[in-house]
């Protein structure tokens, strides 16, 4: 399915150097189904589901299009009346993943996909009235209700000795806040339900009341671990939007972000998945290193996190040739005492006993929920928007997709060390061929209505942005997309058939996101 082929009626979006090529199609309803079939049947994927409601012509619906070359955007109209049936046709029998989607579409809006199965509540736990919905323009967004948290209809497994066991969604330690579910027989779980939502901050309102300008300082803060992903998509939308040319050295930059926060959570994630597991020694090495590492981010660029390093046009921070033998000397270092940690894992018998087959993750599970990123690698796919897409600055250093068949928490485990091996092999090469340049150049308000898309291969999987951009500086609409969506889903199939004292492994070698997913 290739964009520069379709016999449809779209826009092409102009993209320029490390941008993404993107089509936006109005669809009718017939043509929804179409695209969304057609999609399926050549083994696309869904990135993304919103809803949105212009001041102009109402409501509309967008679905998102993994492409073999970029993006296609579908856009169906619904105006103003709304039906008792249901507003838009259900994708769900189509793409499965759309389910907890279209959930809070409805939350958000009160656009319901007709026909679907699943019409539960999503983000909103019953704090909000009926008829509230905060994403319509009528909402004021400062409004304050009484808090009546209401029961979530769990789906429940009957059956001799089962029971059931609630997790969360306050926890013990300092994770984000998600209910999980387990339905049981003795340890050994039949199934997992999982129940987020806990933080949603009202993000996509939150940009409406931004100048488009400063829209990346919303988005770097959607999750801290992400911040490089998601204020470079952003911005990509953005400069797609304007069409803004950046120089070379500024993406260059931007793609040396972005492989720096790629190492810093494998490095935190390694630690923690051997504390999981028992091996303390191994969270006190990779703390370390993690530390050494995000302790250099902000000795270099000012910011342990690299917050608010992408901007509008560019980057805001420079790399002078000190700095850059000083980070490439970081890397010799970091990557030597990665290796002996491999070894250190790959011998240890005790943690080689739990990661071994535990957790598996089928590629069929990948292919019906659209799984990407890191957990979907670890299964044998080897999609990476970095490799697949190529936009520059990876045009110049072809990306080496890392890949492990096993689909276990061992496989998770050696995609992350792979991936730091090839990230610390691209900083060193982005450092040695840095190109002249300014690192930031001015970006012009839109003068008319324009959209732009993002889509950037974070550490987790694939960041994508959708956005409308209003004349003058304004944002009429911006949706942001964790691949946490998709992946959600396939954990909880992931643990069936494991024992519950396996969970928090299994839950950590994914490294979900709870907040980029709540919004």
């Amino acid at each position: 399915m290739r964009l520069e082929s379709m016999q449809i009626a779209a826009t092409r979006l102009t993209h320029r150097a490390g941008q993404i090529p993107a089509h936006v199609v109005s669809a009718d309803e017939s043509v929804w189904l179409e695209l969304a079939r057609t999609a399926r049947s050549e083994q696309r994927r869904l990135v993304a589901m919103w809803g949105s409601e212009a001041v102009e012509d109402g409501f509309s619906v967008n679905a998102a299009y993994e492409c073999d070359d970029g993006i296609l955007w579908v856009r169906l109209a619904i105006g103003r009346k709304q039906d008792a049936d249901g507003d838009y046709p259900d994708l769900a029998t189509v793409f499965p993943c759309a389910t907890r989607m279209q959930r809070a579409i409805f939350d958000l809006l009160g656009l319901r996909a007709r026909g679907a199965e699943d019409t539960r509540p999503w983000l909103n736990h019953g704090n909000w009235p009926e008829d509230y919905f905060p994403l319509q323009r009528q909402a004021t967004g400062v409004e304050d209700f009484d808090s009546s948290e209401a029961d979530y209809p769990f789906v429940q497994v009957a059956g001799d000795g089962v029971h059931e066991i609630a997790v969360g969604p306050i926890h013990a330690g300092i994770i984000e806040p998600g209910h999980f579910r387990f339905s049981v027989v003795g340890e050994k779980v039949l199934r997992l339900e999982e129940r987020l939502g806990y933080v949603h901050r009202g993000v996509e309102r939150l940009f409406e009341r931004t100048p488009a300008s400063r829209g990346h300082r919303v988005a770097a803060r959607i999750a801290g671990d992400s911040t490089v992903a998601f204020s470079w998509a952003f911005c990509m939308a953005l400069e797609q939007a304007g069409g803004t040319i950046l120089s070379k050295r500024a993406l260059y930059l931007r793609a040396l972000l972005l492989e720096r926060e790629r190492v810093a959570n494998h490095l935190g994630d390694l630690g923690a998945l051997g504390n999981d597991a028992g091996f303390g020694f191994g969270l006190a090495q990779f703390s370390r290193l993690k530390e050494d590492w995000i302790r250099m981010n902000a000795r270099t660029f000012g910011h342990r996190y690299l917050m608010d390093r992408i901007v509008p046009g560019g980057v805001s921070i420079d790399v002078r040739p000190d700095d850059a033998a000083v980070l490439a000397e970081q890397c010799e270092r970091i990557e030597r005492e990665v290796h002996v940690m491999r070894k250190v894992y790959d011998d240890q018998s005790g943690l080689q006993d739990r990661f071994l087959g535990t957790g598996r993750l089928t590629p069929a599970v990948v292919e019906h929920f659209g799984v990407r990123g890191m957990a979907a690698r670890a299964s044998g796919r080897t999609f990476d928007v970095r490799a697949n897409l190529r936009p520059a600055p990876y045009d110049d250093i072809a990306v080496k997709a890392v890949s492990d068949a096993r689909g276990d928490v061992a496989a998770r485990v050696a995609v992350r060390f792979a991936e730091i091996d090839e990230s610390l092999r691209l900083i060193r090469t982005l450092l040695a061929n840095l190109p002249d340049g300014p690192v930031v150049v001015a970006t012009t308000p839109a003068t008319a209505p324009a959209q732009g898309i993002g889509w950037v291969e974070g550490w987790r999987g694939d960041v994508f942005v959708a956005l409308d951009l209003a004349p003058g500086d304004v944002i009429a609409r911006c949706h942001c997309h964790d691949p946490s969506w998709q992946n959600w889903p396939a954990l909880e199939h992931a643990i069936i058939g494991n024992i519950v004292p396996d969970f928090p492994l299994i839950n950590k070698s994914f490294n979900l996101n709870y907040a980029g997913h709540d919004l």
